[in-house]
């Protein structure tokens, strides 16, 4: 195989200038085939390495006789007489610039040399999009040439003849750029020099005479010699275009097989570039164009290939390899070639709307990126003037893209764009996290937890809806990852193509930038500078560094126990023979007893069962205990309470549950008193943290024989969940005469409150079929969810259900023995509590036996199941060693 050549291009030079000169012919036998010349460099040159003779410009035909060339032939004449119309190069050719290799011919006339035609493969120019092909030669791309809709904008358009048909969906134009006005005789008249110095032929067409006009997508190869491969040019131009033309085979008399052809084996032609795609109105025609070039020469009776050759570049016969045909080109690219090929008829016919859609598409990539670097990450930031901001990271990254070259320049745009989409969706997050959970997300910890949420969707609202809400979310995260990098590429090109401009642009921006933040410049209270995105960076990566931290640190708080190593005969000897009952209600939070749209009727609830419970003769202290989460994952406000430890976080609950750490109710295990058991309704799957709670035995959601329908999350009601316990557990007595410690954790207020199940008689609940028309009657979640003011009414609804249910179960099960200790696990989510509620749960002691509640005298808890706005709040860490404490248990630490 030849090997490739290096080129080097050169502003002012029209030609490259290549490493390798073949074999020279001898200028005096025109006629005389030389066999035994080497193998050309290039396969794709358009001079046939077999016969040895330089070729004229814009045909493979050798041109060394001396003799101008007949009309249509394409070739150069040796005597520097110009060509007749039609021939496919311009008369008055200029000699090459010193440092480039030509044609033999071209050397020993000393005559013009065409850029663009059938030996540009050998001699290291670049070639016309078309002509034959650019085969393997590596160009050197012109930083910082001007878009293809610039030069459409600035030069007016070449005039083209259609001389011979083309293919079958259009007859093959000439490029009047090429051909100097082919199909006219030139006039005379005063030559004008042409950017690349060269002659334009008199009496030409407008963009002949001034030899600036370039190709479709050359950008300004016009002016430096260089043209490049449009994005459309290449493979239309091989799959389809190209008809037969006569470059090698009317010199050596050979006929090529079909599928030899020019531009068919362009492997390593220039690639196109981002920045020079296609603009609209401006490069459309760039793929006939290409496949036009060259062909409106008349080809000799004779003398014509084989249907399919290219022309360029030495046919098999002499090479002994096998060239792609057309078929197996099409195939490759024909697809993408045709939909360019259409798109750019499109915009051939359509100029103006072609140029308003790129500029609206741009508009659109500036926002997105805008919109991405000031997003906030809470729902009550997003406000308007929150994007209306200067971004610090879009004049950087400005500044950045302008110094760089080409390739890494659009590498860095489209990492940055898949980056900014990264932090996009880290910032969303964030925003359901802070909704839901009052917390930001935790890229370490809290991956775990969309699977819990896709859960609690598919409980709510169904498998179908589920997945179908799934699959489009997934599609809107890497659509977003898309158009960002694509967008981040755009407006790179686009500084790039605009130098000048962009780097006016940029540092006026920046001086903007700093003087709007040292004075503190602001929109209706929203600073305009911003560096959002970079200060979410820094958090996250402070936050990472926390959490790993954190875990070290944890594990050293969580070996330290204040009654690790107390014995169990002096742990709640104040408790012996008590029936204890710790009960956790769903989202019971504050804000349902002093929320003014929900504590109305909650608040009426819990006096009317004070005064219902009073009448049994029971009594209540009440107060309040802030919660280690908030709007969700419950288990962090159980293991909290029951641990004594600040169970915050995933990561930490894992680190306590693995643990040795007494929980409160592993107290009552401990003393060898209490028979314990656990009722959880929630639990549908297998629960290892049985043994952290020191339950001898659990009842989950299959084993309490419930045959009714569920209640959205929540998978029976509480009160068929109260009467399960008591037939089960409660109503029979402990084996060896012990006591009982339950562990009750209760549903029915779970989001999304809908629909919520109502009070029958306890009689009635049976296998819980009762609830099935109750459910049916309920409003959908559907119906709940998006409406903030529904959602506040139904949870506080779901309170007063659950508070009602237990404190009945109480007065109607409950004796002398029974203490029943019940709270809230944490806050509702953020969209009924407020952005800005506590984490405060209400906590209540009930027992008939007054001396139980004699213990907590010190306290200052209310009266009553509602606790005052001002009585004392502890940390709900703190619960379990004040419980301890108040009972008589006396400490024995474990340190380590």
């Amino acid at each position: 195989m030849p090997q490739h050549t290096s080129t080097r291009q050169s502003p002012d030079t029209p030609e490259a200038t290549t490493g390798d000169t073949p074999a020279e012919a001898e200028p005096t036998t025109a006629e005389a085939p030389r066999s035994a010349a080497p193998k050309p460099p290039n396969p794709r040159a358009a001079e046939s390495a077999a016969a040895g003779e330089a070729e004229g410009p814009g045909t493979g035909e050798a041109a060394a006789t001396g003799q101008a060339k007949k009309p249509g032939s394409g070739g150069a004449t040796p005597t520097g007489e110009a060509e007749k119309p039609g021939s496919g190069g311009t008369a008055a050719e200029e000699a090459r610039k010193p440092g480039t290799d030509s044609a033999e011919d071209a050397d020993a006339t000393g005559e013009a040399q065409e850029p663009g035609t059938g030996e540009t493969a050998t001699t290291g120019e670049t070639e016309e999009p078309g002509t034959g092909g650019t085969a393997a030669v590596e160009e050197a791309e012109e930083p910082g040439t001007d878009s293809a809709e610039e030069a459409d904008a600035g030069r007016p358009a070449a005039k083209t003849v259609a001389s011979e048909a083309g293919p079958a969906e259009e007859a093959a134009k000439p490029d009047a750029a090429a051909t100097g006005g082919a199909g006219k005789d030139p006039a005379p008249g005063p030559d004008k020099a042409g950017p690349a110095g060269e002659a334009a032929q008199p009496g030409a067409d407008e963009a002949a005479a001034t030899a600036e006009f370039a190709p479709p997508r050359a950008d300004e190869a016009a002016a430096t010699g260089e043209t490049e491969e449009p994005g459309a040019g290449g493979a239309a131009a091989t799959a389809e275009a190209a008809p037969p033309r006569a470059d090698n085979a009317a010199t050596t008399g050979e006929t090529e097989e079909p599928g030899a052809g020019g531009a068919a084996a362009t492997a390593e032609a220039a690639s196109p570039r981002a920045d020079e795609a296609p603009a609209p109105g401006t490069g459309g025609s760039a793929g006939r164009e290409a496949a036009q070039s060259g062909i409106d020469q008349a080809v000799p009776a004779g003398d014509a290939p084989a249907p399919g050759a290219g022309g360029a570049g030495p046919t098999p016969a002499t090479t002994g390899e096998a060239h792609p045909t057309p078929a197996a080109v099409a195939g490759a690219g024909g697809v993408r070639a045709r939909w360019l090929g259409r798109t750019a008829r499109w915009r051939d016919a359509h100029p103006a709307a072609a140029r308003g859609l790129s500029v609206a598409v741009t508009v659109l990539a500036a926002a997105l990126v805008v919109a991405a670097l000031v997003l906030p990450n809470t729902v009550v930031g997003l406000r308007p003037a929150k994007f209306v901001r200067l971004p610090a990271e879009a004049v950087i990254g400005a500044a950045v893209m302008l110094a760089l070259p080409r390739r890494p320049r659009v590498v860095l745009a489209a990492v940055s764009g898949v980056a900014l989409a990264a932090m996009t969706v880290l910032n969303l997050l964030d925003m359901g996290f802070n909704q839901y959970l009052g917390r930001s997300f935790n890229l370490v910890l809290d991956w775990s937890l969309l699977g819990d949420a896709q859960s609690y969707l598919e409980d709510s609202l169904g498998r179908t809806a589920t997945l179908a809400a799934t699959a489009g979310l997934i599609v809107v995260v890497l659509l977003l990852f898309v158009l960002l990098a694509l967008s981040m590429v755009r407006l790179s090109d686009l500084l790039a193509r605009h130098t000048g401009t962009a780097t006016r642009g940029t540092l006026v921006a920046g001086v903007v930038w700093i003087t709007c933040s040292s004075l503190g410049l602001q929109i209706s209270g929203v600073p305009i500078a911003s560096d959002r995105t970079a200060a979410a960076l820094k958090i996250q990566a402070h936050r990472v560094s926390d959490t790993l931290r954190d875990e070290a640190e944890f594990r050293k708080v969580a070996r330290v126990d204040a009654f690790g190593d107390t014995p169990g005969a002096q742990l709640v000897p104040d408790l012996r023979g008590k029936d204890m009952i710790f009960t956790f209600i769903e989202s019971y939070g504050r804000s349902a007893i002093e929320d003014p749209i929900i504590a109305p009727g909650v608040d009426k609830t819990l006096d009317e069962r004070t005064a219902a419970l009073a009448k049994a003769g029971f009594h209540a202290r009440s107060g309040w205990l802030t919660s280690a989460t908030y709007g969700g994952s419950s288990w962090l406000g159980h293991s909290t309470t029951m641990s004594g430890l600040w169970v915050s976080n995933q990561q930490r609950y894992r680190t306590v549950m693995a643990s040795d750490h007494l929980s409160l109710t592993k107290a009552f295990e401990k003393t060898g008193a209490f028979d314990t058991v656990g009722v959880m309704p929630g639990v549908q799957k297998a629960w290892p943290e049985q043994s952290f709670y020191g339950l001898n035995k659990v009842y989950n959601a299959f084993e309490l024989g419930y045959k009714g329908p569920k209640f959205s999350w929540s998978t029976m009601p509480d009160q068929y969940a109260l009467q399960q316990y008591q037939d089960r557990v409660h109503s029979k007595k402990p084996a060896d005469g012990k006591s009982r410690m339950s562990l009750l954790i209760l549903t029915s207020s779970h989001q999304p409150w809908a629909p919520i199940p109502k009070m029958v008689g306890w009689d009635q609940l049976g296998d819980g079929s009762v609830f099935k028309g109750i459910q049916a009657a309920g409003n959908k979640p559907a119906d709940i969810i998006a409406d903030t003011t529904r959602s506040r009414q139904e949870y506080g609804k779901s309170v007063q259900y659950s508070v009602t249910a237990l404190t009945q179960w109480l007065e109607r099960y409950g004796d002398k023995d029974t203490v029943l200790v019940f709270l809230g696990d944490h806050q509702p989510i953020a969209r009924v509590s407020g952005n800005h509620a506590s984490r405060d749960v209400p906590v209540a002691i009930v027992a008939k036996d007054p001396k139980v509640l004699d213990k907590i005298d010190g306290w200052g808890w209310t009266d009553g199941l509602r606790p005052a706005h001002d009585a004392p709040v502890w940390k709900m860490s703190a619960f379990r060693d004040r419980f301890l404490t108040a009972y008589g248990s006396t400490p024995h630490p474990k340190r380590g």
